[in-house]
């Protein structure tokens, strides 16, 4: 049977199940979820199945002829208005990435690693996200965790290291003052994630 049929019938019993989720059930919890999100965007663009977010925030996947409830999708886009997880914020950058013509491996939910690490040709692109965060003192932990971490993986001189944030004011504000020589000698650019999906790198 082929993967998008395998998806299918997955989803057929466990409707609004993420990609790590049916990773998890065809594959392992080892096994990147690349390829089953690659086959399920593939799917939502012929129109058999519907990618939507979930009350928990994560990205679900239901059948096209089994959506989930009108009233569900109204409730999910007014709590999430504005406030990107950290994992939309990832699903956004692969489309945008891909787009300009990158492969990309994600570190999708708490796994470990690289949170998205984009290649094409010999450029390698290191990019580390974060969500929208619940208040203010926890952006700016977000923003300087950001940091530190990028930080602390800058080990090739040729690649290119990004933070990536939601396009809020709080974090633009914390991006804009960072002092220029601070940018110059790293060389750290800013991404903002729209709650659109719509990219902009900041240098």
């Amino acid at each position: 049977m082929a993967l998008a049929d395998r998806i299918i019938e997955l989803i057929k019993s466990i409707p609004g199940a993420t990609d790590r989720e049916i990773t998890d059930r065809l594959f392992s919890t080892s096994t990147h979820p690349s390829q089953i999100n690659q086959t399920c965007r593939l799917l939502e663009g012929r129109g058999s199945l519907v990618r939507q977010q979930r009350s928990d925030g994560k990205i679900g996947n239901f059948l096209s002829d089994c959506p989930p409830p009108v009233a569900l999708r109204k409730a999910n886009r007014s709590a999430v208005e504005g406030l990107l997880s950290e994992d939309m914020v990832k699903e956004a950058l692969e489309t945008w990435l891909i787009a300009n013509g990158w492969a990309v491996e994600i570190a999708w939910g708490k796994i470990r690693g690289i949170d998205v690490l984009a290649t094409r040709d010999s450029e390698r692109w290191i990019i580390e996200a974060k969500g929208c965060g619940s208040s203010p003192p926890m952006r700016v932990t977000y923003f300087l965790c950001a940091m530190g971490e990028t930080l602390q993986r800058m080990d090739e001189s040729a690649a290119r290291y990004s933070i990536a944030f939601p396009d809020m004011k709080q974090f633009r504000g914390l991006w804009e003052r960072l002092p220029p020589l601070a940018k110059a000698r790293t060389g750290v650019t800013a991404i903002f994630v729209g709650e659109g999906g719509d990219v902009e790198e900041v240098k």
